[in-house]
């Protein structure tokens, strides 16, 4: 698979998808149902007064008004509004939701999950194509609590892009459950998984938010990484991507995900492989 092959079917599907996804697997209203009304009107006004801000600084014309206005509707018509808002927004979100936290740091779940990945126990191999591209890769860890105690049973949620930067059930022409997996800690928190090193990818460029990205002389890439969450019963969930070393773009991710203790250190291994450890420390819940 090339890049060029699939990326017009991969803005305009990945979008649908991602829309139709988030709308099947996320109940957004419920859990906000009962937010005072004093709150909404607090982060409704501050939101629109900081565009009045710009407006009034930047003295916006009526043209720029009316291409923004296009643009929106655009970005609503391409159902690029998860893409947009995970890119541009969520890591500000994920830092203010997790600023208390003890263990690992996390990230950015993007748009591109999808639940109940096929269980592969605690030692497996993610779902894959044969010959799949990517420098085959063996990972180890442990899932422990704050205080150091074991998490046997906690679930590893594994996806990743293939080495051509498309992700399974975003791009046509990929097993449903290609590079996703779940995985299962044995009692002593363990957990070994062999997949491949992803590539770095362009988020989809000719879409709406591909028209902003030319707009403003930006570029559209982001570094190879793992995403995963990381559960177990009475801890909060964790979800993070994991990124590598020496990518080009772990500076100027577009979706400003990338933290330095986020980085693996893979060692290469004979005949072209890789390995790695990483753990995670979950923090209980509180109450």
């Amino acid at each position: 698979m090339s890049t060029t092959a699939h990326e017009a079917a991969t803005a305009a599907a990945s979008g649908a998808s991602a829309t139709e996804r988030f709308h099947t697997d996320k109940s957004p209203y419920d859990a906000v149902r009962d937010v005072p009304a004093e709150r909404v009107d607090t982060l409704a006004r501050e939101v629109l007064d900081a565009v009045h801000a710009v407006v009034r600084k930047h003295k916006v014309t009526y043209d720029e008004f009316n291409a923004l206005k296009a643009w929106m509707i655009d970005v609503g018509e391409d159902g690029e509004w998860p893409l947009f808002l995970d890119v541009w927004l969520e890591h500000v979100v994920e830092e203010v939701n997790t600023e208390h936290r003890e263990g690992n740091k996390g990230s950015i779940e993007g748009p591109y999950y999808v639940p109940d990945a096929p269980e592969q126990g605690a030692t497996g191999t993610i779902p894959m194509r044969e010959g799949e591209g990517g420098t085959p890769l063996t990972w180890t860890g442990r899932v422990t609590s704050t205080d150091g105690s074991a998490l046997g049973g906690a679930k590893v949620e594994l996806w990743h892009a293939d080495s051509d930067g498309f992700y399974s059930q975003f791009a046509p022409g990929i097993p449903e459950w290609n590079l996703r997996g779940t995985f299962t800690t044995g009692d002593d928190g363990a957990f070994e998984i062999h997949t491949v090193q992803p590539a770095p990818y362009q988020i989809p460029t000719n879409g709406s938010c591909g028209k902003l990205i030319a707009a403003a002389g930006w570029h559209a890439w982001r570094p190879a990484h793992l995403h995963v969450k990381v559960s177990a019963p009475g801890h909060e969930l964790l979800t993070a991507q994991l990124y590598f070393p020496g990518d080009e773009h772990n500076d100027d991710d577009i979706a400003s995900a990338v933290k330095p203790e986020l980085i693996l250190d893979p060692q290469t291994q004979a005949h072209g492989t890789a390995s790695v450890a990483y753990d995670f420390v979950l923090d209980p819940m509180k109450g």
